[in-house]
């Protein structure tokens, strides 16, 4: 993968996530299924300029979903947390 604007394609604003993001200084987004770790890295400190410490991800099963009789899956997809460096911080929440 050699773009790294279709990388990350939106943060996890879950209850979770906004903890870890206070108390742990780390970001969680959902990113392209096929991006490694180093890639991930690169592309949160280019878009928010800021230091990444280290980078964990995890395939994310699609849940089956229900619609009367018709069964049906949601389309699987890939997590990173992303730990930054002390001192550097987003806040997703005041560009809101």
């Amino acid at each position: 993968m050699k773009s790294l604007i279709g990388i990350i394609k939106k943060p996890c604003l879950t209850e979770k996530g906004m903890a870890l993001q206070e108390d742990s200084n780390q970001l969680v987004f959902r990113v392209d299924p096929r991006a490694n770790k180093i890639e991930i890295k690169q592309a949160v400190e280019e878009m928010f300029n800021v230091e990444v410490e280290k980078v964990r991800t995890a395939n994310m099963h699609g849940k089956k979903k229900r619609l009367g009789r018709y069964m049906g899956r949601r389309s699987d997809w890939k997590k990173a947390i992303v730990s930054l460096v002390e001192g550097h911080s987003v806040d997703f929440l005041e560009e809101i």
